[in-house]
């Protein structure tokens, strides 16, 4: 990991690691794409044929679990083909080589850090039955420190939802966990912990988390349920609506189209600012 720091703040990039990465796959020479993964599909458990030899994906996967310490906009991409390190195959290592290729052509990206107020933000997405082998749903959030993108997720759900309020809501709630953890972190240094704000798009789950009264077609998700009210009663967490064009946690739940994944990196401010490194040694 290179660090640099400037007059206006500290930049955390992997750009050796990346070249190294890509010079040990012979694909430092690849041409490269505008996002990582492809709109609109999922990858199977059914896609393609079986590797002869799976080492060298699950190497390079490895490699790549690594480098989302720095590049969040990969987190998804990255995270569909972990699901896949057991059977590999020729449709998941095309998945991972476009990953790669999308890396070549980024090779600067990574965080910036600036200085910035101490107020907690996040934002949390889901997408509905993405998974197409057990149809779970695949959540993400990012939380921002006044402007500093300080973590963020990209997972698949534990249980099935039965709806589109049931993922967005379970998201919310574990999004509202990493907020209090974030929070009870700052009591317990003597650092000022105003009500964090949670932003959602989807209004069914926004309606679940300010009104008191509990529907019975969302007994299933009664505890996530009870968690996030709670802390919007103690005035602990405020949840607010935010259109589906500004849900930069979009980027962490499904494959975009260039247009829209460029929308919202840019959206991301610790994305986009190139880094020079002189000679990329690592210090």
């Amino acid at each position: 990991m290179e660090l640099v720091r400037t007059p206006s703040g500290l930049s955390l990039t992997q750009t050796k690691y990346v070249v190294d990465l890509l010079k040990r796959v012979n694909m430092h020479e690849a041409k490269p794409v505008p996002t990582p993964a492809i709109s609109g599909h999922r990858l199977s458990i059914s896609d393609g044929d079986p590797l002869p030899d799976p080492t060298e994906y699950r190497s390079t996967v490895g490699a790549l679990q690594y480098l989302t310490l720095t590049r969040p906009d990969i987190a998804f991409a990255v995270n569909q083909v972990c699901q896949f390190m057991h059977q590999p195959t020729t449709a998941h290592w095309l998945a991972v080589k476009r990953i790669l290729r999308y890396l070549n052509g980024t090779l600067t990206h990574g965080l910036f850090y600036s200085p910035s107020t101490l107020f907690l933000s996040a934002f949390s997405d889901a997408d509905y039955a993405g998974n197409p082998d057990d149809r779970r749903s695949t959540g993400g959030y990012c939380v921002y420190l006044g402007t500093n993108l300080i973590s963020w997720s990209s997972k698949k759900q534990r249980g099935v939802s039965r709806s589109s309020t049931e993922a967005e809501y379970r998201q919310l709630a574990y999004t509202a966990a990493t907020l209090s953890w974030f929070r009870a972190l700052f009591l317990d240094l003597h650092l000022p912990a105003p009500c964090p704000k949670l932003w959602c798009d989807n209004i069914s789950a926004l309606s679940l988390a300010s009104n008191p009264v509990f529907h019975s077609r969302t007994r299933r998700v009664e505890v996530d349920y009870h968690y996030v009210r709670e802390r919007v009663v103690r005035n602990e967490l405020l949840v607010a609506y935010c259109s589906t064009v500004d849900q930069i946690a979009d980027i962490f739940t499904k494959g975009l189209s260039s247009a829209r994944f460029s929308l919202l990196r840019s959206k991301l401010p610790v994305l986009h600012r190139p880094v020079s490194l002189r000679g990329c040694n690592g210090r």
